[in-house]
């Protein structure tokens, strides 16, 4: 797929779940479970043991048919590495410009971290493809979105910190082209009890209320 094509795809699914566990194979089953609760992407972050093992591995488990990304990336070289694994996007928690420049030299989509409107513009023309703005839940939620769209209206936002069920819908509706969902969709306790069905329920939740919250946008 090209860099458009994948962006294209991950707002049309309007959630990136990020897997952080601490074990490989529980990063495997969660994305196995996200996968059958119907989101077709996931973002595995660096902080899993062995995370660009088990990058390769959902690569070959499932091909063309899931939108694998690598978050918690800090750093070009840790960029490339993951392309290598498989991962087609890429997610970091702060602003480094020689990653989005990794990023694009291989035509992949990347979604840096950022908070202020100043970072976020700089991200913007560096090439990022959407913004991640985080921690967004510490500084207001979807109001803070709704501020930072009034200036950058052209600018992609993904909201990080502070997105569950109750707020997906506000985000949506505040501007955000899609939300990121960590611990509100995979945590340490299901993932731990091998409540892999717990997890999955959850996605389906998660499509249900972007489902919601576009059909009254368009209302």
């Amino acid at each position: 797929m090209t860099s458009k094509e994948i962006l294209a795809f991950i707002t049309e699914v309007g959630i990136v779940p990020i897997v952080r566990t601490s074990s490989a194979e529980g990063a495997i089953q969660a994305v196995e479970a996200i996968y059958n609760g119907g989101v077709r992407a996931a973002e595995v972050t660096m902080t899993v043991p062995g995370a660009i093992h088990v990058l390769e591995k959902l690569a070959d488990r499932f091909g063309g048919k899931l939108i694998l990304g690598a978050g918690t990336v800090l750093d070009p070289e840790t960029a490339r590495a993951c392309m290598l694994a498989g991962a087609e996007f890429f997610v970091t928690p702060s602003l480094r410009l020689s990653t989005i420049e990794m990023a694009k030299r291989y035509s992949k989509v990347i979604c840096p971290g950022a908070l202020t409107p100043t970072e976020v513009l700089t991200a913007w023309e560096a090439g990022a493809d959407m913004v991640k703005i985080f921690p967004c839940g510490n500084v207001g939620g979807p109001k803070y979105i709704k501020a930072l769209k009034g200036p950058f209206p052209q600018i992609e936002m993904v909201p990080t910190g502070g997105v569950n069920l109750e707020t997906t819908g506000d985000f949506l509706k505040a501007g955000a082209c899609a939300v990121a969902v960590g611990s509100e969709l995979v945590d340490a306790k299901t993932v731990k009890e091998g409540r892999f069905d717990i997890i999955e329920n959850r996605a389906h939740q998660y499509l249900a209320a972007i489902a919601k919250a576009r059909a009254e946008m368009r209302a």
